[in-house]
């Protein structure tokens, strides 16, 4: 889902709104007429009159619910350090306490320095051949080391009841390709490498801005071959399954054997195991780089990507530093945040069920789960009988679709089952070490899956992340309970509105089980051509046309929307909304809707999606956001699905000239 929009204050002492039913009245601004642009007559005077915090990049909504999240899991931890015994911890509860203490503590940050690093970093100066170099790969799975490769354990595509090895292209130190290649980011490039410079100058590296210049050179090569983002969105492209034996001889270079034996990959014929290669051409590539370049080079980039890994468990000068380059430079943020902010976000990563758990029990009434649990129901409802009218559709797959509408999980609020944490080691006074270990806890977690069935009540989410999720391989939607209050959803607010906001969220999630990426899975979530041909052009004319609204999007002078990048989520946007609007035209059993502050039923479904995106975005944010995320800006979310819907033309008489019209032939209707 992902995004932001609403609210005055990152307290949860402060509402969202200042009314009884939900919508902010006083943040339109009516002076724009709605046909020109919605967004700014949903939400100008709110946006004028609110600044992005120095600590964020972006303001919004989703923003503000993380800080309320943010201060609840503080107290949470905070509860649970006063129970925590002077040593080492052995329950839970006392493990989240001293995890955040220990991170809380930057006076001992400060004490050790960079020697937490010694271990790791004299791993890295031992690199000296092809195996060596393999086996911390292979290390960096439960470590702060690097690995150039994605790898993990998941549910295979092609047969969504088991788990599955995969390997693809890994990130690099820039956030896409685009920015080693494009000249438009040449400034970030110079920013990235004198970063590089500072990180090893602070390990002690020799020749710190000339081993920078060769690794930005090293990183540039392997951006060359790497896949864009628009064809890694492609699950067909990206299932190529192989053995690792296979792979040794697709890819030499690296020494694959070695690398998943150093993982612990837990099997005694690592040769002839099954793996899933997302980009074979990129991988392949990135390992004939990795086998050219010269080893003194190498063992700078791992050094660098080490201490930029490890940075926030270090001393101010590391902390510092990697603020100043990934926060500020490449997304405009202009203050680090307070440390107990990054330390709930640390023990979070570490033990984010352990802290849902007890977020639910203090948070998440049984009542708020019975609520959107009957508004997920109605949206649903509402698709079923879309689906049942579409007409570009051959009956045989509209009766297919129907049958994976009707195998949906529904999952509200939080896990049927939680995790456990008894294997993980926390130690009093350990940043570094805790860190590291949870790691490599996790690691193992995952190990866990190999070779095993999936299990569909595992969640991707912990229950106090301000989002929500579509997994297409278990064809389940989930809902996590901190996205469940206003201005999403509020049991005392207005129905109107209520459909609107958590109504749109619930349709956009579902719709992804039909877009460009989710519709190549069937009832089963199996990937596989299961629409007729016939059925894939008609609904990719409709598509692309769809997406060249977003192409003509301008996010910041000079840099467009990728409509391409951002379908699946564009193409949720639109089917949410409509959704939306249907469930909220079912729930009146034919009675006409209210009016509320002179807004008519329809109107308040409207502002009510459009509240929940009235976020603000700085601008280097912006263009990053533009080149890597597969959502669209705030001010398309709003502004394009709007205009491709016959009923808003209607709400809000719309009419010919008004910036935003369209013809009714030139709308787009996809679901």
């Amino acid at each position: 889902m992902n995004g932001g929009a609403s609210a005055h204050a990152a307290s949860e002492k402060v509402q969202p709104y200042k009314n009884g039913w939900g919508f902010d009245v006083a943040g339109m601004d009516k002076s724009v007429k709605a046909g020109d642009n919605f967004f700014r007559y949903a939400n100008g005077t709110y946006l004028d009159h609110i600044q992005i915090p120095p600590d964020k990049s972006t303001f919004g909504p989703f923003s503000i619910l993380a800080d309320v999240a943010r201060e609840r899991v503080q107290g949470i931890l905070t509860a649970a350090g006063k129970t925590a015994p002077a040593g080492d911890p052995t329950t839970t509860e006392a493990k989240l306490g001293v995890y955040y203490a220990t991170f809380l503590d930057e006076a001992r940050a400060e004490q050790l320095g960079a020697t937490p690093l010694k271990g790791d970093l004299d791993q890295v100066k031992a690199v000296h051949d092809a195996a060596s170099l393999a086996e911390l790969f292979g290390r960096a799975q439960s470590s702060f080391q690097f690995n150039p490769f994605s790898v993990g354990i998941g549910p295979d595509a092609k047969d969504p009841t088991q788990n599955a090895l995969e390997i693809g292209q890994g990130s690099l130190g820039l956030p896409d390709r685009d920015y080693y290649l494009k000249p438009e980011f040449a400034k970030k490039k110079t920013a990235y490498q004198a970063y590089i410079a500072k990180m090893l100058g602070l390990v002690g590296w020799e020749n710190p801005a000339d081993a920078a210049a060769k690794v930005v050179a090293l990183e540039t090569e392997i951006a060359k071959i790497q896949w864009a983002r628009v064809d890694r969105r492609d699950p067909v492209k990206t299932y190529n399954p192989t053995t690792i034996g296979d792979l040794s001889k697709s890819a030499p270079g690296i020494e694959w054997i070695t690398l998943f034996k150093a993982a612990g990959l837990p099997t005694s014929d690592i040769s002839g195991t099954r793996i899933i290669v997302d980009e074979p051409s990129a991988v392949a590539g990135t390992a004939k780089v990795i086998k050219a370049a010269d080893l003194d080079v190498i063992r700078a980039w791992l050094a660098f990507h080490l201490a930029d890994n490890a940075a926030p468990a270090l001393s101010k000068a590391f902390v510092q530093a990697d603020f100043e380059f990934n926060a500020h430079e490449l997304n405009g943020q202009q203050q680090l945040s307070e440390r107990w902010k990054r330390a709930v976000g640390a023990t979070g990563r570490a033990m984010g069920f352990a802290i849902g758990k007890v977020y639910v029990d203090k948070y998440f009434p049984p009542s708020a789960k019975a609520s959107i649990t009957e508004l997920t129901q109605q949206v649903k409802a509402a698709f079923a009988e879309r689906l049942h009218h579409v007409t570009w559709m051959a009956p045989e797959t509209r009766d297919a679709a129907e049958q994976k509408l009707n195998n949906f999980l529904i999952i509200v609020g939080y896990p049927a089952k939680w995790r456990t944490y008894d294997g993980l080691v926390v130690k009093n006074g350990d940043i570094y070490g805790n860190m590291e270990r949870s790691s490599a806890f996790e690691w193992q977690y995952e190990l866990s899956h190999f070779g095993k069935p999936v299990d569909r009540e595992e969640w991707l989410m912990t229950p106090q992340t301000v989002n929500a999720y579509n997994n297409p391989t278990q064809v389940e939607v989930v809902f996590p309970a901190a996205i469940l209050q206003p201005p999403f959803f509020d049991p005392k607010g207005d129905a109107a509105v209520n459909y609107g906001a958590i109504g749109g969220v619930i349709g956009h999630e579902m719709t992804h089980s039909f877009d460009d990426q989710g519709r190549q899975f069937d009832e089963h979530g199996r990937l596989h051509q299961w629409w007729k041909d016939e059925d894939v052009k008609r609904f990719q004319a409709l598509a692309d046309k769809f997406g060249k609204q977003y192409d003509a999007f301008e996010v910041v002078p000079g840099t467009h929307l990728n409509g391409k990048l951002t379908m699946g989520e564009n193409i949720a946007d639109l089917g949410g909304l409509t959704l939306a609007l249907d469930a909220y035209h079912a729930s009146l059993h034919g009675k006409p809707a209210p009016v509320v502050h002179g807004l008519t039923g329809d109107q308040r479904v409207f502002l009510g999606w459009a509240q929940v995106w009235r976020e603000k975005v700085r601008d280097d944010a912006a263009r990053n956001y533009a080149t890597v995320d597969p959502h669209s800006a705030p001010q398309a979310r709003v502004n394009i699905p709007m205009h491709n819907i016959d009923a808003w033309y209607k709400a809000f008489d719309v009419k010919p000239g008004e910036k935003l019209y369209l013809t009714p032939e030139e709308r787009v209707k996809i679901w």
